[in-house]
């Protein structure tokens, strides 16, 4: 499955070797509605078929469509979907991505991929990721206030102590036993060497920092998502003291995941976040009605434009679900309203966010009820 956070990051989004395909569909996570979904996926396909008949020779439609066709026909992958799906090739390359979010259901054959979708996703506010950790293993999840999912780990991150030690592994940890499941509650028992229990303790240590480098290096940088530690509490002071991630949080859920729900830890997760959240969009709020005070910010959606335009535009906050319909001018900034029934126009928030991001602007997608403007944008200048 490939990885959207770090595909964006590094731009692989942005290289297409045209025709770019774009597929996107809600999907659902159990039976019986999930059933449906490799059918809607097929009818997709179609659609995406349809245009490149028109342009290109049998033989290459046939190379683009034959991932998307696979996909379809993978009884495991549609057994375990999530929300949304998004699926773009070329080509090339071939992506697929799993979201937490349902997305609207279209097909795109273009000169580049449709990315903005994704874009909406990876800025939202409310995304975070839990690391689930004792002494013998990791598990990581991310999430938002809706959905929490345990996420693949990077393959150079260590997943248990003896991956992340190998030789070095002090000899009691080859000899554990543990009376209980991990994350019951119960520390584990050593037993043939207990005369070093404080080499275990360093191992422990070790295992941590290892921990913490793979994570905060694999998944916390390319995220950018605040960290939640969830372990039992004896482990708690330890991993925060050897931690060196600035986006892990104080507080922390002191139970390990494996005695929780996924819906029990996702509830967990969001009572501790949910005040981190709304305490940065405050600051988000209380900065831009500064800012324009100073006449460093608008919510003008003309003047914002063109301020993207000129790289003018540090933080940009954008109405979750608002769409605005027209085309924007890249050069210049100039707005062209239409309607989004129309092949070439689209929706003019996303595709400021879009500006705004190339330009090395920070944007943040904002609930309604949280933004400070009614006109879907609000723009902090950098001068």
């Amino acid at each position: 499955m490939s990885t959207l956070d770090k595909d964006y990051a590094a731009g692989l989004l942005d290289k297409c070797d045209p025709p770019c395909l774009s597929l996107y569909q809600p999907t659902h996570r159990h039976h019986p509605d999930n059933q449906q979904d490799p059918i809607r996926f097929r009818n997709l396909v179609k659609e995406l078929e349809e245009p490149l008949r028109q342009q290109f020779p049998k033989d290459d439609i046939r190379t683009l469509l034959q991932p998307f066709l696979a996909l379809a026909n993978d009884t495991d992958f549609w057994n375990h979907t999530l929300d949304g799906l998004a699926v773009l090739g070329a080509r090339g390359i071939f992506r697929v991505y799993k979201l937490q979010r349902p997305v609207t259901e279209f097909a795109l054959v273009a000169d580049s991929f449709h990315t903005k979708p994704l874009m909406r996703i990876l800025q939202s506010a409310d995304r975070y990721q839990v690391l689930g950790l004792n002494r013998q293993e990791i598990r990581l999840f991310e999430g938002n206030r809706d959905a929490l999912d345990e996420i693949e780990l990077a393959r150079t991150v260590p997943k248990t102590i003896t991956e992340a030690l190998g030789d070095e592994l002090t000899e009691p940890h080859r000899t554990v036993t543990s009376y209980g499941g991990i994350g019951d509650g119960h520390s584990p028992m050593h037993h043939g060497h207990g005369g070093k229990e404080s080499e275990v303790d360093i191992d422990a240590e070790r295992f941590f920092r290892a921990i913490d480098r793979g994570i905060l290096e694999h998944h916390s940088k390319p995220a950018g998502l605040t960290l939640i530690l969830a372990a039992l509490p004896q482990y708690h002071h330890l991993f925060h003291q050897v931690s060196h991630n600035p986006l892990l949080i104080e507080d922390s859920i002191e139970v390990h995941p494996d005695s929780l729900t996924i819906e029990e830890l996702r509830q967990r997760a969001w009572q501790i976040l949910e005040p981190h959240y709304l305490a940065r969009l405050a600051k988000l709020v209380e900065e831009f009605g500064n800012a324009k005070s100073k006449g460093l910010g608008d919510d003008v959606l003309v003047q914002v434009a063109k301020a993207i335009v000129a790289g003018r535009v540090a933080t940009l906050m954008i109405e979750a679900v608002r769409k605005i319909p027209g085309r924007i001018d890249s050069a210049t900034g100039e707005i062209e309203f239409g309607d989004l029934s129309h092949p070439e126009v689209d929706d003019v928030l996303d595709d400021l966010g879009e500006l705004a991001l190339k330009k090395g602007g920070q944007i943040v997608i904002v609930p309604a009820e949280r933004m400070p403007t009614d006109t879907g944008i609000a723009a902090i200048y950098r001068y």
